[in-house]
């Protein structure tokens, strides 16, 4: 089954789209990406050989998807985790959640993140909210990885209205100088507003002088003209 995925993979590889997501995803030395290795595929395709194959792979042949060095690979066996995810029992949900958490280090790029933490270490969290203290430690991570899987683990909770733990989590990032944790946490800060204005200008109301201009600005992106320049400082009053 591995090989089937792998072949179809390979198949569509795009070497004018390679160069391009070397320079997206940051793969030069000392970049966040160094090292990643691509074939070109978009999203769209992968997600549609993910949803081919993910009932018949054996988890043996996923895991070694997961832990390749091509991109591609570890996004297509992420996907498929994903699917698995929503048709498993609770026995296999732990499972999948569990085995995610041990094999992080593998989901070493934002998109791989943003795509499959929130379905699968998200989900499994707001079912099981005693267990939340592990993105207590991913938080504080000195590792870029770590500290945004715990950030899009709280979009799952955000999206039901319950901004705990995430309104938390921003405080303590408010002094992180990595650009993907401030375009994160201003991500997630935007959807709160969406949900609930009120809880996110309270937040900025506390903290927008303190907040990186990165993070200030992509969470301003949905409010008004006037909101926009009082935050980004430039009146001196807010309607």
């Amino acid at each position: 089954m591995k090989t089937q995925i792998i072949n179809e993979l390979n198949n569509l590889k795009n070497p004018v789209k390679i160069k391009i997501f070397q320079r997206f995803f940051k793969t030069g030395t000392g970049e966040y990406g160094e090292g990643d290795q691509f074939l070109g595929l978009t999203m769209p395709q992968q997600r549609l050989i993910a949803q081919k194959f993910y009932k018949q792979i054996d988890f043996s042949d996923l895991d070694k998807l997961i832990k390749s060095p091509i991109h591609e690979y570890r996004m297509t066996g992420l996907l498929i985790l994903t699917y698995q995810y929503s048709e498993a029992s609770d026995e296999n949900k732990k499972h999948i959640y569990q085995y995610y958490l041990n094999n992080k280090d593998k989901i070493n790029n934002w998109d791989l993140i943003d795509v499959t933490c929130p379905r699968i270490v998200g989900e499994y969290l707001w079912s099981h909210q005693g267990d939340l203290k592990v993105l207590d430690k991913l938080i504080k991570s000195e590792n870029l990885w770590d500290r945004r899987i715990a950030v899009m683990a709280t979009y799952s909770f955000i999206k039901r209205g319950q901004f705990y733990p995430f309104l938390n989590f921003a405080k303590i990032l408010l002094t992180d100088k990595r650009d993907l944790i401030n375009k994160v946490v201003g991500w997630m800060l935007r959807e709160v507003g969406k949900k609930d204005l009120k809880a996110l200008l309270n937040f900025l109301d506390i903290n927008y002088q303190q907040m990186p201009r990165t993070m200030l600005r992509y969470s301003l992106e949905k409010l008004s003209p006037t909101q926009k320049d009082f935050y980004m400082g430039r009146t001196k009053t807010r309607r």
